[in-house]
């Protein structure tokens, strides 16, 4: 059945995810997507929450794996500020032989410039009359509305990436943990001595970067031209955090290109020996890129052992697209 919901700018048609990422913000998209597994049509699934913006609208996508792993069931839904009802509705699909619902409520959603909203909004997630996923601080609205009850089965954050757009510093605020606060994050990128043109350094320049947590400087990388991939340990509140960085294209091609960084915290109930071996010989960024999450976040299979550990294995994707 044709969706009824018109498909926003932000959310093209195309086969190829990361193509399709790269041609959102190439034309100037934010995006933040943020993957949750949990329970839905009687397996173990991951669902994938995308919000976009531009010039003209937001936009929210919610998608629900397949039995494949690759292939997904979506619900599309654009936010353009003279259409009022396309704020809150729902939408039906068949996974697998059960019947899914999304809902979302909108209308007084409070984005403060920001790609994903912060307060007065639901969206909620419904299948077998249960709400596997409520995203938002209306919660007591949505359960109205649905008329369904909590899930059994709390969903686990998974991965989070992030589309952000500056010239020198960019920031994001995320948690590294469930049960953790929210940190500020932001990185800049300096140019000591001069300026650095199409990856040619006079005499004297010497490119710098800083990553701050909540204000205060964790790592500080002097001679970026050499150093330009790398990663470092960091502690937040007592949890190691491995962060991974590759800045090559900020400072070696021309043109609109991003950076990448990645926070990869390190779950408590790992084992002391697991630890010291990882310190030694932390996994290179490459992998955590090429490896598909569903087969990150998954050590057996199961849900069971996915939540024996209370928490999955986490992994902040910073995209950050330097604007000369």
């Amino acid at each position: 059945m044709q969706d009824p919901i018109r498909t926003p700018a932000c959310f093209s048609s195309t086969t190829d995810h990361d193509q399709h990422q790269t041609a959102v913000t190439r034309s100037g998209q934010s995006v933040v997507m943020s993957m949750y597994r949990t329970k839905v049509a009687d397996r173990c699934r991951l669902i994938t929450i995308t919000w976009c913006k531009n010039l003209m609208l937001h936009g929210l996508s919610v998608s629900v794996e397949g039995p494949e792993g690759d292939s997904q069931y979506t619900c599309k839904v654009e936010l353009k500020p003279w259409y009022f009802w396309r704020k809150h509705g729902h939408k039906k699909f068949v996974v697998e032989g059960k019947e899914m619902n999304i809902f979302w409520d909108l209308k007084a959603a409070k984005f403060n410039g920001e790609t994903e909203p912060a307060s007065e909004y639901y969206v909620a997630v419904v299948c077998d009359e249960e709400v596997v996923l409520l995203l938002g601080d209306l919660k007591k609205d949505a359960y109205k509305k649905t008329g369904c009850r909590p899930a059994l089965i709390d969903p686990i954050l998974v991965s989070r990436k992030e589309h952000v757009f500056g010239k020198k510093k960019f920031s994001t605020r995320a948690k590294f943990h469930e049960k953790g606060k929210v940190h500020e994050i932001s990185i800049e990128c300096k140019n000591k001595g001069g300026s650095v043109s199409n990856g040619n350094f006079p005499s004297g320049v010497e490119p710098e970067m800083e990553i701050r947590l909540d204000g205060h400087i964790l790592i500080h990388v002097k001679h970026l031209q050499w150093k330009f991939r790398g990663n470092e340990s960091i502690h937040v509140n007592k949890l190691r955090v491995e962060v991974y960085w590759d800045v090559h294209d900020w400072l070696f091609s021309p043109g609109l290109r991003h950076a990448l960084f990645i926070f990869k915290p390190i779950l408590p109930s790992t084992s002391m020996s697991s630890l010291s071996s990882s310190s030694s010989s932390s996994p290179p960024l490459s992998s955590l890129t090429s490896t598909p999450l569903s087969s990150q976040t998954e050590s057996s299979g199961s849900w069971e052992s996915l939540n024996a550990n209370g928490s999955s294995e986490f992994c902040l994707f910073l995209y950050a697209w330097k604007v000369e």
